[in-house]
Formats: C-alpha cells, structure tokens, sequence
C-alpha cells in the first residue's frame, strides 16, 4: 500500500469509528502456498471422482505432504465441478509433494483402475494463492456450521488492489461480521499467476443462501459501509472493482471435506 492509501484509509476509520477494529485485529503471518483446484466431471462421473478423493486421493496426498483443506461442490452445480483447496509449506514443496504423488504406485494403480471406463475429470482449473495479512486464520474443522461457503472472486482496475485491501482490512471485515457474514479466508494471488496484481479471493460462510442475502441487504444500506465505500472510491479514483469484477459461487462440503 502506498502512503496516500496508507493516511487516507486509516483517517477514514477513524472518521466511521472503525480504527480500534482495524488496529486490534492481529495480522495475519502464514506463509505457506495455497492452491485452489477446480474440476470438471464429465456427465455421470462425478459421483466416481467424489469416491476416488474420499477412498484413495486424500490418504496419498496426506502421504506426500499435501495438506487437504476442504473440498466442496457448488449448490448448483450445473457444470459438474468440484473445488478444492490444499496448503503447502512452499511453492518449492508443493513441487516436490506433486511429483512424488504421481510416481506414487498406488496412486497409479488407482487412477489406471478408476478410469477403466474413461476419464472422469474433463478438464481442470488451478491457481496458486497466499493469504492477505487481514485474513482469519485457515482453520480445518466445523466453519460453515451446517450452513453454506460463499466464494468471491473481485477483479480490480489496475493499481486498485491496495485500495480493496484497505477497505476490507479497516472496514469491511468488520461490518460483515456485524451483519452476521462470517469470514473465513482471504487471499492473493502468487505473483507469477496470471490476475495476481488485480485479483482478491475470498471465502465467507452464512447459514444458508437466504440468509446471506439478508445479511448483504443490511450490509449494503449500513451507513457505515456506504461512507466507507465513498471515501475508499475517493482515494482510490473511482470504482475499486471493473465492471462485472465481482463473481460469487454458494458452495456446500463434500461428505469427505475436512472442513465442514
């Protein structure tokens, strides 16, 4: 963040009386590489890749130091996709950990006798990430409560990344809290992917798609969050997301998630 961003966000907090929140919340330090992976099944064989991951892929990457995180699948889930999200000590050892993986004997032997009757993954999806220095800490375990994740893609103008960053680290976090959105995870980008300089990606959880509708509804006509807005667009020059930049997908955990 550069210092005009810097002055301007942190004057504005304290102007909506947010400063204590932003200043109180710890900073986030993990280090380790992120990877989200998005699959398409083909028709008919998603329930197959769900008994692959839940019997077989889970215990090998466990094996090779790949760290399962949660898997999950859209609520409408026209397109036969499963996303999934592992963690890493590195980019280096997430390298280390997929080449030992496919060398695996067992899971050569899996994948041979899984697709004996034709692939059942048409196509896949990956991106390396780190977490923002305000996201909560990734946690495995009870999230959503019973309830649904939200996944949210915003794409920025050029150069506006910092200023999305401030607004949700001195605001935004905060008023979704207050309206009962629960944030779970917040990231960037790795440098070398392609959007990292504009992307922020970002995971909530609600108690179900109704509910995170009525949660948004109230956010958005909190003055709070109306004034917050204005002074970010303010400082920023203009809308900190393009036109059409912010995507959002409700997802429900597979049975065999670790994240539930």
């Amino acid at each position: 963040m550069n210092r005009r961003t810097f002055i301007a966000s942190t004057t504005a907090a304290a102007a909506f009386g947010l400063a204590g929140c932003a200043t109180s919340r710890m900073k986030n330090t993990d280090t380790r590489c992120f990877e989200i992976r998005t699959y398409y099944s083909p028709p008919g064989r998603l329930d197959d890749l769900h008994a692959r991951f839940r019997n077989h892929t889970m215990k090998i990457f466990t094996r090779h130091g790949i760290e399962n995180i949660a898997y999950w699948v859209p609520v409408d889930n026209t397109e036969n996709k499963l996303v999934y999200l592992l963690a890493y000590p590195s980019r280096e050892a997430r390298e280390a950990s997929w080449k030992a993986f496919f060398a695996d004997p067992e899971w050569k032997e899996v994948a041979k006798k899984t697709e004996a009757n034709g692939r059942i993954v048409s196509k896949v999806e990956i991106a390396f990430y780190q977490t923002t220095d305000y996201s909560p800490a990734i946690r495995i375990g009870d999230a959503s409560h019973g309830g649904v994740f939200e996944q949210r893609i915003y794409t920025t103008p050029p150069d506006r990344l910092p200023n999305l960053d401030a607004r949700f680290r001195d605001h935004t976090l905060d008023l979704f809290t207050k309206h009962g959105i629960r944030n779970w995870g917040y990231f960037h980008k790795m440098a070398d992917q392609p959007g990292a300089s504009t992307n922020l990606t970002y995971f909530l959880t609600h108690k179900s798609k109704d509910a995170a509708k009525a949660s948004f509804d109230a956010f958005r006509q909190d003055p709070k969050w109306i004034a917050a807005k204005a002074e970010s667009e303010k400082v920023g020059g203009g809308s900190l997301t393009v036109q059409d930049g912010v995507k959002s997908v409700f997802l429900v955990p597979t049975d065999y998630s670790p994240t539930k």
